[in-house]
């Protein structure tokens, strides 16, 4: 059996309504099934804009219910139909006024394996999630899907690496972060936070970033989408800053096997030494 997977990530532009962007996303899944892909994650908030340049509680209208919300249905029939694993990013009601930033997992076969629900939740000027969402008490799930284990880590996440090891150590081949990043306040980070997650853990990323300037605010989303192996070289071409772009790619998962017999960084790890991070 090939240990090749092939896999894509969607950034794409706020169309201005919910059902005209679930079908720009639904389109998506058309188009990297037809290239041959059997993973597809989205954005970060996928069906809307990225609300939280803003403070209005009229957006807690984007949330429903995961699993058993329409849009899930929605794109299970899509998994079912194309066979493809789908990531998708959304706004979580578990109950009235309880809120999440929540990513559900769809295997190949429509069923729905879970979800991973934002750790890390920024609150500064551009970024006020904490008006939006609790912090997520999922833990660190890893999915075993049609291709491999996959695991979700969510925009902000990415700046703390306890996360990114703790996949590692559920045993993640790859792990998808979408996000909603603007260029004047991470953009130095980007191509630099995930391929060094990607070393220092050994697996393949995927990173997921939105398009565009939006009517809540003046955030500028710079896409440059990208996957990124566990070298942290990236997988062909980064995608474009500006327009929507479709990235599939080839993913050797046998890449993890050589990498980490060379490495060894499971082996040396040093968790006895480490009670100081867990400190309030």
């Amino acid at each position: 059996m090939s240990s090749v997977i092939r896999a894509a990530i969607f950034q794409t532009a706020w169309t201005g309504d919910k059902e005209s962007m679930i079908k720009v996303h639904e389109q998506a899944v058309r188009d990297a099934a037809a290239q041959g892909a059997q993973v597809l994650c989205f954005q970060e908030l996928f069906y809307g804009p990225y609300f939280c340049q803003v403070q209005d509680p009229a957006f807690y209208a984007y949330a429903e219910a995961i699993p058993d919300g329409p849009i899930v249905r929605r794109f299970q029939e899509l998994a079912r139909e194309h066979h493809i694993v789908l990531v998708l990013p959304m706004y979580e009601q578990e109950q009235p006024g309880v809120l999440y930033n929540t990513a559900a997992v769809i295997d190949a076969d429509g069923s729905y394996l879970g979800k991973y629900r934002k750790t890390h939740l920024p609150q500064v000027k551009g970024f006020w999630e904490k008006f939006y969402f609790r912090p997520g008490n999922s833990g660190w799930p890893v999915f075993d899907t049609a291709v491999g284990k996959v695991g979700v880590y969510i925009c902000y996440d990415r700046h703390f690496p306890e996360g990114w090891r703790a996949l590692g150590l559920e045993g993640a081949q790859i792990v998808f972060n979408p996000s909603a990043t603007s260029r004047g306040l991470s953009r130095y980070l980007w191509q630099l936070e995930q391929p060094a997650a990607a070393v220092a853990n050994e697996y393949f990323v995927g990173a997921i970033n939105r398009v565009g300037v939006e009517e809540y605010g003046d955030n500028d989303f710079y896409g440059t989408s990208y996957f990124v192996d566990p070298e942290g070289q990236f997988v062909g071409e980064v995608a474009d800053d500006k327009a929507p772009e479709l990235v599939v790619r080839d993913l050797d998962l046998a890449k993890l096997h050589e990498v980490r017999d060379r490495w060894q960084f499971y082996r040396d790890r040093a968790p006895h030494a480490y009670e100081p991070l867990t400190r309030p």
